[in-house]
């Protein structure tokens, strides 16, 4: 990506017209590594700087910028200085931190020593203890009997941030049925702060934090165990329901075949004896494709085979047998 090149049109053109004075300058410093010229930019009435893009290996995005210089009487121009400077687009180190300012929450580990900021304005001197026993034991009751104490800005530091963390803004606390303030769990603070925060104390919900009174968590201890009936939000579902198809609903029923039969009339000649078949005395009859008795229920999820169809092409037709009346004399 080419660095953003700037001009102005103010720039007068004695400046402006510098820019090969310019190049040679960066050439005489660094003979590669100086790319196109990207413009101009006025300092004041009688010096302007000309960027130049970088090519450097490593500094992508990075910009030369020589300042030439004119007073309002000369007619040539001469450069003052240049330099390498990061552009818009370059990849720079971010900005410096101060060494006591590196350190963030959780960073610190075991058998680190982590000292307060000197004159930290979260802190103020405490009670000091003077040597009567009723009057220092009272003082350790009410969170004295310490050289240094949270100040008020100190509180409302801590506040803020257990408000953000554990307060009714949250969505846990906005789909809770209750808040902490009418918990069991819930074990207020000392001091200025009991009246808006406290520890929970619930290992099922928000366990050893700070929350505000008005927090809340479905781990309440007001909560009540379900009715068995499920949850009210939902109609059951009942995963073991099928639904019943009939089996001549899957598949078109096919029609029986048409059983074969003798014309009325026919004759056969065998022995001697005149066999007249007579025409099928019981009709063709189709019976409906379903399972067989012997079979058993077909299962939930079994389909009928649909081609299963009794056909009367096999049941015997009547037959009427008339004697030869030469055999019978024979005999």
């Amino acid at each position: 990506m080419s660095a953003v090149g700037v001009s102005e049109p103010d720039v007068r053109p004695i400046l402006a017209e510098a820019v090969e004075l310019a190049r040679r300058a960066l050439l005489d410093l660094e003979p590669v590594g100086v790319g196109v010229h990207l413009g101009v930019t006025a300092e004041d009435e009688s010096s302007a700087t000309h960027h130049f893009e970088a090519t450097l290996p490593g500094y992508r995005g990075w910009q030369w910028a020589v300042v030439v210089a004119a007073p309002p009487e000369a007619t040539v121009a001469t450069v003052s200085e240049s330099a390498l400077l990061p552009g818009p687009d370059a990849l720079v180190a971010p900005d410096f931190i101060p060494w006591d300012q590196r350190i963030r929450p959780g960073d610190l580990a075991p058998g680190d020593l982590l000292a307060p900021p000197v004159g930290d304005l979260r802190l103020v001197p405490g009670y000091v203890a003077s040597g009567d026993p009723a009057i220092d034991e009272v003082a350790l009751e009410i969170g004295l009997g310490r050289s240094q104490v949270l100040s008020r800005e100190g509180r409302e530091e801590a506040s803020d941030r257990w408000f953000s963390e554990y307060g009714p803004d949250t969505d846990m606390a906005r789909a809770a049925p209750s808040t902490c303030g009418l918990c069991g769990f819930y074990v207020p603070l000392a001091g200025a702060l009991r009246a808006g925060f406290g520890v929970c104390a619930n290992a099922m919900g928000a366990d050893g934090h700070v929350v505000h009174v008005a927090y809340g968590c479905g781990a309440h201890s007001d909560v009540v165990l379900p009715s068995g009936n499920g949850s009210p939000l939902y109609e059951a579902y009942d995963d073991a329901a099928v639904e019943l198809i009939p089996a001549a609903e899957l598949r078109p029923e096919t029609p029986a075949a048409e059983p074969e039969s003798a014309d009325p009339g026919e004759t056969s000649e065998s022995g001697g004896d005149a066999i007249e078949v007579a025409p099928s005395a019981a009709p063709e009859t189709s019976v409906e494709s379903g399972p067989a008795e012997d079979e058993g229920p077909v299962g939930l999820f079994e389909v009928a085979d649909p081609d299963a169809v009794y056909d009367d092409a096999w049941a015997v037709n009547a037959v009427r047998v008339e004697p030869d009346s030469g055999a019978a004399e024979s005999r």
